[in-house]
C-alpha cells in the first residue's frame, strides 16, 4: 500500500512540474485538467489532443470563459468550425476575460469596416486579438497616430494584426521611426506628394519595420552611399527592399558585397548595377548565396546568365532544381534560354508552364480552317 501511495505521490509530482513556471506559480490547488474547459472545448469540436501536446497548461487553468470566447466570435458571424480552429490553434483565448474580448472587439472595429473582416483576421492572428488589457491604452493611441497619417484603414489593421508589438509599445517608439523614414525619403529624393503612398507600401510589405531602431536605418543608408550608390539609388533601393535595411548592418552587407564580387568576377559598378536590379541580394548571408550559386552553375547555367537575370538568385536550390527540371519537360532548355522563366512567384510559374505546355501542343493545321472533302 505505502509503495502504491508513492508512487502516486511521484507521478503527481512529475506532473505537476512539467507545468511552465509561469503557471505553476498561479495555478490552483489542484493540478488536474479544468474539466469544465475541457467538456466546452470538446463540445465546439477543439481538437483536444492538439491543446494538450502544444498548450496544456491551458487546460489547468481557472477561470477559463470558453463559452463566452465562442459566443463572441458566433455573433460576429465565425462558423463552428472557424471557431474550433481558432481554439486550436490558440487555446490560450478561453482565458481572455469577457470585458477584456469586447474592448478587443469595439477597438478593432474601429479600423475594421465589417465584422466579417475582423473574423477573418482573428482566425489567422489570434494571438494579436487576444492580447492582454495592460495594452489597451497603447493600442488605442497607436490607431489614432496612424490614422492621424491618413493611412488606408486596411494598412492599420495589417499592422496589428501581423506586428502586434508595434501597437502594444508605447505610441512615441513608433512616431520616431516614422520620422526617420519619412526624412530619409525626403533627404534621398522622393516627393512630398507621393510620401503617403510609399510609407503605406513600406508598412504594408514589412510591418516589423517599425520595430527597429531608427539609428539602424541610418547607419545602412551611410554604409550604401560609401559604396558608391547615388542617392535616386538609395531611394530604389529602401523601397524595393521592402524595409530589409532596417534589418541588415554594415558587417554583413560588407561580407556580402565582397564574396558576391569575388564569386561573380565583377567590378564594384557593375556589382552596383546587379544590386539595383536584385536589391534582395544585400540580404542575404554569403553562405546561402555560395549555396545558390552552386545550384546555378551545376545545372550548367552561366555566370553571364545569372548576371542578367540577378533575381534568380532569390530563389532556393530546390525551387530552382524543380522548375528547371518542368520547364525540360515542356523542352524548354535554361541553358540556352533566358533565366526569367524560373522567375516569379508559384503562381506565375505555373502560368509560364501552361502557356509552354499550350506552345508545344498547338497543332499545325488551323483548327478553324475548312476541311477540304472529296468532290
Amino acid at each position: 500500500m505505502l509503495r502504491l501511495i508513492a508512487t502516486s505521490l511521484c507521478l503527481r509530482c512529475q506532473r505537476v512540474t512539467t507545468l511552465p513556471f509561469h503557471v505553476r506559480t498561479c495555478a490552483t490547488l489542484s493540478s488536474a485538467e479544468n474539466q469544465q474547459t475541457v467538456e466546452a472545448l470538446y463540445d465546439l469540436s477543439v481538437d483536444i489532443q492538439k491543446v494538450r501536446k502544444l498548450n496544456g497548461w491551458v487546460l489547468h487553468q481557472s477561470p477559463a470563459y470558453t463559452k463566452e470566447v465562442a459566443d463572441l466570435l458566433k455573433d460576429m458571424g465565425a462558423s463552428g468550425s472557424i471557431i474550433a480552429q481558432i481554439l486550436s490553434v490558440h487555446p490560450e483565448a478561453v482565458l481572455c476575460p469577457p470585458e477584456q474580448m469586447q474592448a478587443q472587439r469595439e477597438l478593432w472595429m474601429s479600423v475594421c469596416s465589417k465584422q466579417k473582416d475582423l473574423v477573418g483576421i482573428i482566425e489567422k492572428f489570434p494571438a494579436s486579438f487576444f492580447t492582454s488589457s495592460s495594452h489597451h491604452d497603447n493600442q488605442r493611441n497607436n490607431i489614432t497616430y496612424f490614422q492621424s497619417l491618413n493611412l488606408n484603414k486596411r494598412i492599420i489593421t495589417k499592422l496589428m494584426a501581423s506586428a502586434p508589438q508595434s501597437f502594444s509599445r508605447p505610441v512615441e517608439q513608433n512616431e520616431m521611426m516614422v520620422r526617420t523614414l519619412q526624412q530619409a525619403y525626403l533627404e534621398l529624393g522622393g516627393e512630398e506628394a507621393n510620401m503617403k503612398i510609399w510609407l503605406q507600401k513600406l508598412l504594408s510589405q514589412n510591418p516589423y519595420v517599425l520595430l527597429k531602431p531608427p539609428e539602424v536605418l541610418r547607419q545602412n543608408l551611410l554604409f550604401l552611399r560609401d559604396k558608391g550608390f547615388s542617392t535616386a539609388e538609395l531611394l530604389h533601393l529602401l523601397s524595393k527592399l521592402r524595409g530589409f535595411v532596417t534589418e541588415l548592418n554594415p558587417d554583413s552587407m560588407r561580407r556580402t558585397l565582397v564574396y558576391s564580387q569575388d564569386t561573380i568576377g565583377c567590378t564594384e559598378a557593375e556589382l552596383r548595377d546587379i544590386i539595383l536590379d536584385c536589391p534582395a541580394l544585400l540580404y542575404y548571408p554569403d553562405v546561402i548565396l555560395a549555396e545558390r550559386f552552386k545550384g546555378l552553375l551545376s545545372a550548367g547555367i552561366s555566370m553571364s546568365q545569372i548576371t542578367e537575370t540577378p533575381t534568380v538568385l532569390e530563389l532556393t536550390t530546390q525551387i530552382v532544381n524543380y522548375r528547371i527540371q518542368r520547364l525540360r519537360m515542356h523542352g524548354y532548355d535554361v541553358r540556352t534560354g533566358s533565366l526569367e522563366a524560373l522567375n516569379g512567384t508559384k503562381k506565375d510559374f505555373e502560368i509560364s508552364c501552361g502557356k509552354l505546355k499550350l506552345r508545344r501542343e498547338r497543332p499545325l493545321f488551323n483548327p478553324v480552317a475548312p476541311l477540304k472533302g472529296d468532290d
